[in-house]
């Protein structure tokens, strides 16, 4: 491996809509460059988490070295496979900080998706050089001719620069790995300079501490070094390093341009950082890289273990997911109805749900999730800007200035005929249409402006209700804007449930306090008094449901006679039940918070 010549080096990601074949085409790449042998060989060969294999979906993005022959030289192809879904951009953008270049794919049928053009414009930030290819153009319904169109007017590019290849039977696979070899540059880094290289994931092995992927920009790595870990100031020794093929190969070292792994005995979960730079122990150590931007977290939720006894293997779980997955973050917080559990950030709706299944499949700990919930901004009287995570932080309405929220620059394309349908859902959730752009005759981008909380809940899902699977989005923060928001409670006798708070536009209040009182009358089981179920908007109370009593026939035994003894019998029983009213506790089943939890993001 010492031998081998940057020149001779190539890195590259694929990048591509959700479901445009990435995965399926990088299995082609393994079985033609020989780097799978036919025996191991089995479908979505990079996507090797049980999650990411029963949903179809690639969430982690996978490193893998590949040796491919061509006019008798051998060029060592380092691919990295990312994730379609807008929820894991984070995930995107650390693989193209790794590369020189990008394989763009676009499904022959479908043509350029949102998620297409959000991906192929990070690759251009990144000076990137894209090379670009139509797959599934062995399905009966390509329209290759119609696609490549798309491409240049959306992108720019040329429709003679556009390959053609099948991720399924392997068509075109040949001249697209000449296409990488011959159009991506070789990487600049020096590998007599001094060690200078990029953490971009990590995964935690509970027989081997923190697998650390790295790629080197300069010098060379070698097995029993001594390096530093330069934002956490901390220095080990390497005891393995390799290249992923797919499965871990170890080597003795790994010099500048190549990408691999690097294993130093770290135990504690807290030392290895995405971004961080490993470079020399001593003088003469290399600057640190730049790193990555600091993920954004849009959503926000509480996750409780289902019995309280769990509250340790949570914190044990959650602390080994983020260092696999660190554009999430959590933080220990106490509920009055749940007990202690963690208030969590995520980039959005699925990784939300991602990370919610991951815990329960590979820490096998039960959770109950509370409604997830936006980050807003609130101007306070005397002029502090306050983020507010969840309800409970919102001060007191005369405290307020200013309540703002995220607001979302949302590409929604669309065949043309569905433009109307579409321009009333974004009106009906608040949205502001900014542009209309035709990408062919019968595909067309509207670009609105839309409240987070209105895009996250179940505005994807209505898209490809409306349009029958055919619609597809990608959305970016675009700022914080005044808005007329309100906390909307929820009281059950007269105590207010933290749990179940929500923060919401003023005309969605009355609605959603309605629907979520009523939900919970059916829930909460009868008591000995009446128990009164209340959504309010501060002091006012803006719907109510009563959950009536247990009663007791206390006139049973009275057969006809004076009417004045039944009354004193009625009135002694309802002295009872407001004296058991006054001092008696509510008890809340579990089920209760999990229906009201489960339609929340209804409402």
């Amino acid at each position: 491996m010492s031998s081998l010549n940057c020149r001779h080096i190539r890195n590259f990601c694929i990048i591509a809509h959700i479901d445009h074949g990435k995965s399926t085409l990088a299995d082609r790449l393994l079985e033609t460059t020989g780097t799978v042998s036919q025996r191991e060989m089995r479908d979505q060969m990079l996507d090797d988490m049980e999650l990411e294999r029963a949903r179809g979906i690639t969430i982690k993005a996978r490193a893998v070295a590949l040796r491919y022959k061509l006019r008798g030289q051998t060029y060592e192809l380092n691919l990295i496979d990312t994730p379609g879904h807008v929820d894991f951009q984070y995930e995107v953008s650390r693989s193209l900080a790794c590369c020189e270049g990008a394989l763009l794919l676009v499904d022959a049928f479908q043509g350029v998706e949102a998620q297409t053009l959000a991906n192929a414009y990070m690759a251009l930030e990144h000076n990137l050089v894209i090379v670009p290819a139509i797959n599934k153009i062995d399905l009966k319904h390509a329209r290759p001719e119609e696609v490549i169109e798309e491409i240049e007017h959306s992108l720019g590019i040329s429709g003679d620069e556009v390959l053609r290849v099948s991720g399924k039977t392997g068509f075109g696979v040949q001249p697209l790995l000449e296409a990488l070899v011959d159009r991506i540059p070789p990487p600049t880094g020096d590998p007599e300079g001094p060690l200078q290289a990029m953490v971009f994931d990590s995964h935690y092995d509970s027989y081997r501490g923190a697998i650390t992927y790295v790629r080197v920009m300069n010098g060379v790595i070698r097995q029993g070094q001594r390096i530093r870990f330069l934002q956490v100031d901390s220095t080990y020794e390497v005891l393995e390093l390799g290249q992923f093929s797919p499965r871990p190969r170890p080597c003795a070292q790994l010099q500048a341009g190549q990408v691999g792994y690097v294993i130093c005995n770290i135990k504690t979960l807290d030392k290895v950082r995405i971004g961080d730079t490993i470079s020399i122990v001593g003088p003469g150590a290399a600057q640190p890289l730049a790193g990555y931007k600091r993920p954004k977290r849009m959503v926000y939720c509480g996750l409780y273990p289902s019995d309280g006894q769990d509250f340790a293997e949570l914190r044990d779980a959650l602390e080994k997911l983020s260092i696999n997955d660190p554009s999430f973050e959590f933080e220990a917080e106490t509920s009055e109805a749940l007990g202690f559990g963690f208030r969590c950030g995520f980039l959005g709706l699925l990784h939300m749900e991602i990370v919610q299944q991951r815990l329960e499949q590979e820490s096998d700990v039960d959770l109950i999730q509370t409604a997830p919930n936006v980050t807003y901004e609130v101007l306070t009287k005397r002029g502090e800007v306050v983020e507010i995570h969840r309800p409970q932080e919102v001060p007191d309405v005369g405290m307020i200035e200013e309540f703002r929220q995220p607001i979302m620059r949302v590409n929604l394309i669309v065949p043309t005929e569905y433009i109307g349908t579409i321009m009333k859902l974004c009106q009906d959730r608040r949205g502001e249409l900014k542009a209309t752009e035709y990408l062919s005759t019968t595909r067309a981008m509207l670009t609105y402006h839309l409240p987070l909380a209105e895009v996250i809940y179940d505005l994807y899902d209505k898209l490809k209700s409306a349009t029958r699977g055919y619609g597809t989005m990608d959305y970016e923060l675009i700022g914080y804007f005044p808005a007329n928001l309100v906390r909307l409670d929820i009281l059950v006798n007269g105590n207010r449930v933290d749990a179940l708070s929500v923060i919401c536009d003023r005309a969605d209040a009355d609605r959603r306090g309605r629907a979520v009182v009523k939900k919970l009358k059916e829930e909460i089981d009868r008591h000995m008094f009446e128990v009164a179920v209340q959504a309010a908007i501060g002091s006012r109370i803006i719907a109510r449901e009563t959950v009536p009593a247990m009663r007791k026939n206390v006139t049973a035994k009275c057969y006809g006679g004076d009417i004045t003894r039944k009354r004193k019998l009625w009135a002694k029983q309802r002295e009872g039940k407001k004296r058991m009213k006054s001092i008696g506790q509510v008890d809340i089943p579990q089920k209760a918070f999990m229906a009201v939890l489960q339609t929340g993001a209804d409402q």
